[in-house]
């Protein structure tokens, strides 16, 4: 490796991240066509925000498990270009991806970067509940990432709903039925499913909270 190369890879250790205006002031003497061919030569990343103006080398960036790294504000991906970081994103993600959750995880504005690659169909769009959903281009992986968005929101639905009337009444008797000390919420869950009421753990507990009854004692403390 040339001493040049070899100044510019301790620069950039050092700093991370530099924009071709840093680059230059560090490396007087180098014109901009030298500094990329010295980039291509030890391998570099370009980021995909701030229009892409800045590098670091491809040994730095630890990135995530959605193959992204950010120094400050300013992001790096795997995918490269904010466009095809978009598409993967898309791609990948088993139940599709709001644009609300793209701005989020990428931290940067991806309507217009959405809107093309809609039109190049490189990825489609479907109307999920009041907005849109991006999903894969292919018909039947498109299919699955929906289903697998409306089985998630059903399990969060599940997981807020508070326990009907009928529920806390089916879950003080079995939790005052007679034994000598208040069961746990996971006995009360078994001991209903054995009648063949079924209830969900977090119901009993959130019952138990609301009546403050206590595992191993027969009654509520006094209030």
């Amino acid at each position: 490796m040339t001493r040049d190369l070899l100044r510019l890879c301790r620069v950039l250790r050092r700093v991370k991240v530099l924009d071709m205006r840093g680059l230059g002031v560090r490396f007087e003497s180098r014109s901009r066509r030298s500094l990329f061919r010295d980039l291509a030569a030890v391998g570099y990343h370009t980021s995909y925000t701030h229009g892409g103006r800045y590098y670091t080398l491809a040994e730095i960036p630890d990135f995530d498990e959605w193959g992204l790294w950010f120094q400050g504000d300013i992001g790096f991906s795997r995918s490269g270009t904010l466009k095809e970081t978009v598409a993967v994103q898309v791609e990948q993600a088993p139940d599709g991806r709001t644009h609300a959750e793209l701005s989020c995880l990428l931290r940067v504005r991806v309507q217009n970067t959405l809107l093309d690659l809609v039109s190049e169909g490189r990825i489609g769009r479907e109307e999920y509940r009041g907005k849109h959903l991006y999903v894969s281009a292919d018909a039947s992986r498109a299919a699955e990432q929906v289903r697998r968005r409306q089985e998630g929101d059903r399990a969060v639905a599940r997981i807020l709903r508070k326990p009907t009337v009928e529920e806390t009444i089916e879950i003080l008797g079995e939790a005052l039925r007679g034994s000598a000390e208040i069961p746990s919420p996971l006995e009360v869950v078994r001991g209903l499913a054995a009648r063949g009421v079924s209830v969900e753990l977090h119901h009993v507990r959130s019952v138990y909270e609301a009546h403050r009854l206590a595992p191993g004692k027969k009654t509520a403390p006094p209030t």
